[in-house]
């Protein structure tokens, strides 16, 4: 029986590639890799007249020689995205041709699931990320300051592995992935949204703004709240928009990649300074407790360690440590748009608690940040999670992925 599927398979795309030899071409796309080795990576063009019916008649097709072959794509934005699958090495060049053809079903390998009370991200049947919408209560017998909604936790590695932790011993206000500011100045108030015990102010979800998933990417867009506790009352101090997206990594099973991005607008005419301070904002993360300074390691792209990262700054840093399964690690970048970049990083010395890590891109660490009412201010970030270990060369290559994608050139051939 698996034979046969597998020769239904493989017909169906012979029959594909045949048709279109002959379908319209409505345009041929050239990808150029650049000075960067590439690997799986997602590459993305504007779709002309893209809210015009009959997309799902389209096909992409890679074109090498005489033969062309199916490519799965994805609609976001406005965007043709696809995955540029296996190596593409440094200074190649891979072509596409977008066609007019039969419809093909295309696998929603990236999913996302509404477990009524968060959204699940996953590649195929393994788990990614879990971000919390509904309010998570903290341990029993702590005080309810500690509830708290709109943060991502599990986060897992590719071989199932959780890398995240919530309510710690003595710091039950961290919670996995999260993001509130700690020293601000509202309304004439010092004003606290990290250190929940302090009762000065909280973050709230509000609201989803969107939801996708498909063969290429998966994600969400969701509303939050900064709420500050002033005068007995509760008044919303920012407004800010979470937006994470999740990329097929072909046929590489050993990394997830994510991005991350945050939006902020002051929500009172007053306007909000975020004050320098040495921790807040930007990317926060709490791994898992079994890593300590023992069993776990630091690197930056400054070549800084758990020993001398903390107020230093940085592109990239990469965190690994052992688990049950081996070894995993999590790589952040901070792309270079960023306030104040490259942002300055909060890492906890490994001889406090416990050894155990807390990590942050803290954009205010070396200056004040003002939000004026009215504007837009947003940080970007790309997530890698990965098992055993990458090298810096990767590393790199994934930067330069994030921060300089490959050369898109498309040539039209008429309007779609």
């Amino acid at each position: 029986m698996k034979n046969e599927c597998k020769w239904r398979t493989l017909t169906l795309l012979l029959l594909l590639a045949t048709l279109s030899t002959h379908a319209q071409v409505m345009a041929r796309i050239s990808v150029k890799a650049g000075a960067s080795r590439r690997l799986n990576t997602a590459v993305y063009t504007a779709l002309k007249n893209a809210n015009q019916p009959g997309l799902d008649s389209l096909q992409l097709l890679e074109i090498r020689g005489n033969k062309r072959s199916p490519v799965p794509f994805q609609l976001l934005n406005d965007n043709l995205y696809w995955i540029m699958e296996g190596i593409t090495p440094a200074g190649s060049t891979r072509v596409y041709e977008l066609v007019k053809g039969p419809s093909v079903a295309r696998d929603n390998v990236m999913q996302l699931k509404d477990t009524a009370g968060a959204f699940l991200l996953r590649q195929g049947s393994r788990k990614l990320l879990q971000y919390n919408y509904a309010i998570v209560a903290p341990p029993a017998g702590l005080d309810t300051v500690y509830r708290r909604s709109g943060f991502i936790h599990p986060l897992w590695a590719p071989d199932g592995q959780v890398i995240t932790n919530i309510h710690p011993q003595g710091h039950w206000h961290h919670v996995g992935i999260w993001n509130p500011w700690t020293h601000t100045s509202f309304k004439g108030k010092e004003t606290d949204f990290w250190n929940l015990q302090k009762k000065e102010g909280t973050v709230r979800f509000k609201g989803v703004a969107g939801r996708v998933q498909g063969p290429v990417a998966c994600g969400f867009t969701v509303l939050q709240d900064h709420i500050a506790f002033t005068g007995g009352k509760e008044v919303t101090a920012i407004n800010e928009e979470w937006v994470v997206k999740a990329l097929n990594c072909g046929t590489d099973t050993s990394r997830f990649v994510w991005d991350f991005a945050s939006t902020l607008n002051c929500a009172d005419p007053a306007g909000i300074t975020l004050l320098q301070y040495r921790y807040g904002g930007g990317f926060g993360l709490r791994t898992m407790e079994a890593w300590t300074a023992a069993t776990s390691a630091v690197l930056t792209s400054e070549g800084k360690t758990r020993k001398d990262a903390d107020s230093t700054r940085a592109r990239w840093v990469k965190i690994t440590g052992r688990t049950e399964k081996g070894q995993a690690g999590i790589l952040i970048m901070n792309h270079p748009g960023n306030f104040d970049s490259p942002q300055p990083l909060r890492v906890w010395p490994e001889n406090s608690e416990r050894g155990e890590i807390m990590m942050n891109f803290s954009p205010t660490k070396m200056k004040e940040w003002i939000l004026q009412y009215g504007r837009y201010y947003a940080q970007r970030y790309r997530v890698v999670t990965f098992i055993k270990d990458l090298s810096k060369e990767e590393i790199e290559n994934y930067y330069q992925d994030y921060v300089k994608p490959p050369e898109v050139t498309v040539a039209w051939n008429g309007a779609i």
